[in-house]
């Protein structure tokens, strides 16, 4: 029996309604953009909605590993155990230093964070700071190569559904006193005043982060662009020369108050803030021992400052538009990072010292900071399937319920914590 013969006509029109059911199936990238109000605050809005940022930096390197490893590309996908207990504490954000090597890795785990629990990827990018040698911002094919890097970037994932928005460098301003990763000019070293001089460092790096974020915008107008900073350093001249930016994020580590912060930020640069880390560490360097109590003290204390300086909150500045936490999980490599056999224990020794801080201030040559100690959430050498085991502190917990009731009055902490 001859079959019956179907018109190309009707094959074409077929396939054009595949591929139409299969693009309206993909999510668009959310339109993500910074409001101010009529008086004077400022809210995020993802799809017109008011966003705050509850988040944490995100890194999870497992124990006997160090900051090379490549956790993108790990077939165990820590994001996904990770992202459940995220969704379970209430973050809605991560934020990442630099993405991996691999786009495809990288994409995989911001898509499924997303779809998964809703949670969103905040960007960045080193700017250089770490090259060897040092970075050079007065160079031209210095600023041209790590532009060129930051556009491929910004390319690349830009249409991902779960990107938050961009932040340029972390606490790049420190290189401009010359005592981290120095970098200089001639014109600079001709000028004898050392004031002047790191002033000269300022209006060149944060003309270069203005360059870079007016390009973003060509490339990526669906979401906005910060600058990253240590502290509220040297942003006066960001002030005159990096108009293009539209957030501030500021690394602070102020113990249990953010001082001035929200309102000295308004009267220096015109911008909002997003405290892009802060947090407390868990180990106490004087009695040599955890203290899950101290680190939660500090973090609830630190949040209801956040939540104070939100928009239309009258208590506050308003120009907060949310903050992660330093850091997700414990790093066991941190504290002496060259030695391999180290990367295996939870190392005790504190690298520095900060008396905002001030539980275990009294520790051995001040030294109180705990760079292994940091995670909201420890590490076990137990396994979980091939992770090691993640186990929430009360810093986890507690925050789950303020972020649930914020109006909730303080935690009662043990007399050991208010010494």
């Amino acid at each position: 029996m001859r079959q019956k013969s179907y018109p190309l006509a009707i094959f074409l029109l077929l396939g054009l309604i595949i591929v139409i059911i299969a693009i309206t199936s993909i999510k668009p990238p959310a339109k993500v953009a910074v409001r101010k109000l009529k008086n004077g605050h400022y809210q995020l809005l993802v799809d017109g909605q008011p966003f705050i940022i509850k988040g944490v930096c995100y890194q999870p390197i497992p124990i006997g590993q160090d900051y090379a490893y490549d956790f993108f590309s790990s077939n165990d996908k820590p994001w996904v155990l990770d992202g459940r207990l995220m969704k379970e504490m209430g973050i809605n954000t991560i934020r990442l230093y630099k993405p991996g090597e691999n786009p495809q890795s990288v994409k995989k785990m911001i898509n499924e964070l997303h779809q998964l629990y809703g949670i969103r990827t905040i960007m960045g990018h080193w700017l250089g700071f770490w090259n060897c040698p040092c970075p050079f911002y007065a160079d031209k094919g210095f600023q041209e190569k790590i532009k060129k890097e930051v556009l491929a970037m910004v390319e690349t994932y830009k249409n991902e559904p779960g990107v938050l928005f961009w932040v340029l460098g972390n606490e790049n301003n420190y290189s401009f006193t010359g005592q981290v990763n120095a970098w200089s000019s001639d014109e600079i070293d001709q000028e004898p005043d050392p004031y002047k001089r790191r002033k000269m460092r300022a209006k060149i790096y944060y003309s270069f982060v203005n360059d870079i974020a007016r390009e973003i915008k060509k490339i990526d107008p669906q979401h906005p662009v910060a600058l990253g900073n240590g502290e509220l350093r040297d942003l006066d001249v960001a002030a005159q020369v990096c108009l293009d930016v539209d957030i501030i994020a500021c690394i602070i580590y102020r113990g249990k108050t953010f001082g001035n912060l929200f309102n000295s930020l308004k009267l220096t640069f015109e911008r909002p803030i997003f405290i892009s880390e802060f947090g407390a560490d868990a180990y106490d360097a004087f009695k040599q021992e955890e203290d899950q109590n101290m680190q939660a003290f500090f973090l609830e204390s630190q949040w209801r400052q956040i939540y104070q300086n939100l928009a239309n909150n009258p208590k506050g500045a308003g120009n907060c538009l949310g903050a992660t936490i330093f850091e997700w999980t414990d790093e066991w490599w941190k504290h002496k990072e060259y030695d391999q056999s180290g990367w295996s224990v939870h190392d005790k020794g504190a690298g520095w010292s900060n008396s905002s801080y001030y539980f275990d201030i009294k520790a051995p040559n001040n030294k109180n900071m705990n760079e292994e100690w940091f995670g909201i959430v420890a590490l076990s050498p137990e396994k979980e399937g091939n992770l090691n085991k993640r186990i929430p502190r009360k810093g986890y917990y507690l925050l789950r319920e303020f972020w649930k009731n914020p109006d909730k009055p303080k935690t009662n902490y043990k007399k050991s914590t208010s010494r």
